[in-house]
């Protein structure tokens, strides 16, 4: 189980958001929502670890997740705004990197996006959704249960949505946990929404 525990966040010497309790358990999907700059993506970059809370703790099965960061690396993954792609790399070449660190099948998480038929061309010759798609696919390697996004539809289409659908679907149903901040409907039925 994830939870948070009076959280507050201060970026660029302004209080983000403070007393932020929350908790999502094996299976739930949990959508942060508010107006630009309410503090969606630092949240999440909280969760990940990648921003120190400046009061409150971020826990995992009840323990403090800044007492194992590594740890905490291993169950997380954390795609935010930027792709975060090589584009001398292929699609197949960019997920073989990923799956030698987290396990996995390329040619699962490549199929399971709908990459098969571009997984061998640069990935500078991918479209901005193309792009995206392929970020998402690293959702499919490994094991990790929980699951942070920071708008994950970004440049996709209705087809693409709808593939991200059925992953997170499967995941969920694995016990997995899924928080996505957006601004758009996303296919996360029965998710409990946290307004920030």
């Amino acid at each position: 189980m994830l939870a948070t525990e009076g959280l507050a966040i201060r970026r660029g010497g302004r209080v983000v958001f403070s007393g932020l309790s929350l908790r999502a358990r094996p299976g739930e999907a949990l959508l942060l929502l508010g107006p630009n700059g309410a503090g969606k993506s630092t949240l999440l970059r909280a969760l990940a670890g990648l921003l120190r809370p400046a009061a409150g703790r971020v826990l995992w099965e009840g323990e403090d997740v800044a007492d194992d960061s590594a740890a905490h690396g291993t169950r997380t993954r954390y795609l935010g705004h930027q792709d975060a792609i090589k584009p001398a790399l292929t699609p197949r070449e960019d997920l073989a990197f990923w799956a030698r660190l987290r396990g996995g099948e390329p040619e699962a998480a490549l199929a399971a996006l709908g990459l098969s038929a571009l997984a061998g061309l640069p990935c500078r010759s991918l479209s901005a959704g193309q792009r995206r798609r392929l970020a998402l696919a690293r959702l499919a390697l490994g094991d990790a249960p929980l699951w942070l996004l920071d708008e994950p539809t970004l440049g996709l289409d209705t087809a693409s949505v709808a593939r991200l659908g059925a992953l997170l679907a499967a995941h969920r149903a694995r016990g997995g946990i899924v928080l996505a901040a957006t601004h758009l409907p996303l296919p996360l039925p029965d998710a409990r929404e946290v307004a920030l």
